[in-house]
This record gives structure tokens, C-alpha cells and sequence, in this order.
């Protein structure tokens, strides 16, 4: 692996070890000022600061304790001079558990600029994991509810 691709695979390790001692400055240092960062949930952060501010939060509380393990870039590379990408996957594990979930295991990819003599994260997507058999359990989970809710609302006559 060339040393500029070392370089960019390097940051998701740091970003890891950085949310397991709840240190948000630390897990956004790599990203740039005006970086856009899109969570699991579909929530849109803009700005390394606007970053900090809401992760330290969640640190703190909600997910004070959590450890993300298993990290693993399964691919980095150079598109062009001062670009790249990362693809990483990792799990986050809750202070009481041994191994992390299916339901909590995530793929990443982050897309990397040359800039301020680093490579430095401009974008970022975090998206769960889920086996068709997961979706498919969900959508009949979705489907199952409307069937209800329109069973009820003829019921109580609200058609």
C-alpha cells in the first residue's frame, strides 16, 4: 500500500479510538472545516463544528460508555491527485455487551481531500448493515401495522 493510501486508511482507526474515550474534537479532527457528515439515520451535519458540538453531546449521554470494535477498511483508494476514498465497516458496542449486534454494524465511506498538507474528510455516509432478511422482516413489520391501523380506524368508523 503506497503511503498517501496508508495515510487516508488511517483515519477511521483514529475516528474509532477517539469514540471509545467519548472524545468528539478528537474523532472530527480529521475532517475539514466545512465537511458534510449524513448519519445511519439520514440526519445531515454540516461542519466540522456543528459535529463536535452535537457528538459530544451524544457521548455524554446516549451513548456514554459505547466502544466502536471491529473496524476494518475494506478498500481505499486514489481517484485522482488530492482524492480519495475509504470504505471502512464497524460495530458499536454498548458498555454491557461482549460483541456488537447485527442491527448496530455499519458501513462507512468517507471521501478524502488533499488539503492543509493532510488528507482531510469532506464527506462522510454511515449506513447500518442489513441482510435482505432483516428488510424483509421490517417490511412485513410496516405492512402488518397499516393492516392494523386500517382495520382499526374502519372499526372505530374513521374511513
Amino acid at each position: 500500500m503506497n503511503e498517501l493510501v496508508a495515510a487516508m486508511s488511517a483515519i477511521p482507526t483514529r475516528m474509532n479510538e477517539a469514540w471509545n474515550r467519548g472524545d468528539a474534537t478528537s474523532f472530527f479532527a480529521d475532517f475539514a472545516d466545512d465537511a458534510v457528515f449524513a448519519d445511519f439515520e439520514g440526519t445531515i451535519y454540516r461542519g466540522r463544528q456543528e459535529m463536535i458540538a452535537i457528538h459530544q453531546g451524544i457521548f455524554d449521554t446516549v451513548m456514554k460508555g459505547s466502544r466502536l470494535v471491529q473496524g476494518d477498511v475494506l478498500f481505499a483508494k486514489i481517484l485522482r491527485p488530492g482524492w480519495g476514498v475509504v470504505h471502512h465497516r464497524v460495530g458499536i458496542m454498548l458498555p454491557s455487551e461482549e460483541e456488537p449486534p447485527p442491527s448496530r454494524r455499519s458501513m462507512q465511506l468517507f471521501v478524502m481531500a488533499w488539503q492543509h498538507n493532510r488528507w482531510e474528510v469532506v464527506a462522510l455516509q454511515n449506513s447500518r448493515l442489513l441482510s435482505l432478511e432483516a428488510v424483509a422482516a421490517l417490511e412485513s413489520m410496516t405492512s402488518a401495522q397499516r393492516e392494523h391501523d386500517a382495520e382499526t380506524n374502519v372499526h372505530e368508523g374513521r374511513r
